[in-house]
């Protein structure tokens, strides 16, 4: 959801809302975002790690390794084609 429309959702619910719902909405929002960081922590990387991870990345791209941005959309359109060729295939059927 894009900054303005949390803003203008922020503002409606000031506009709406008593304190007392703010502060027990607050709470609620609170509870959810922290169970799902629980179900869905992010390791967090250190400068060095990062650093590393793109030299390795580079030196993958050196040695030819990897598959190229056309290279995988040529082979997302043939996937999606054979996906709309059977969808085509399961309607003529019915």
């Amino acid at each position: 959801m894009s900054e303005a429309t949390l803003t203008n959702l922020r503002d409606y619910l000031f506009g709406t809302l008593t304190p007392a719902n703010m502060l027990w909405l607050a709470d609620q929002l609170t509870r959810h975002a922290e169970k799902d960081d629980a179900n869905f922590p992010l390791k967090r990387y250190t400068m060095e790690e990062i650093d590393d991870m793109l030299d390795e990345a580079e030196a993958e791209i050196e040695a030819g390794l990897g598959t190229s941005h056309e290279e995988e959309m040529r082979a997302w359109d043939e996937e999606i084609a054979h996906m709309e060729q059977k969808e085509l295939e399961l309607e003529e059927a019915v």
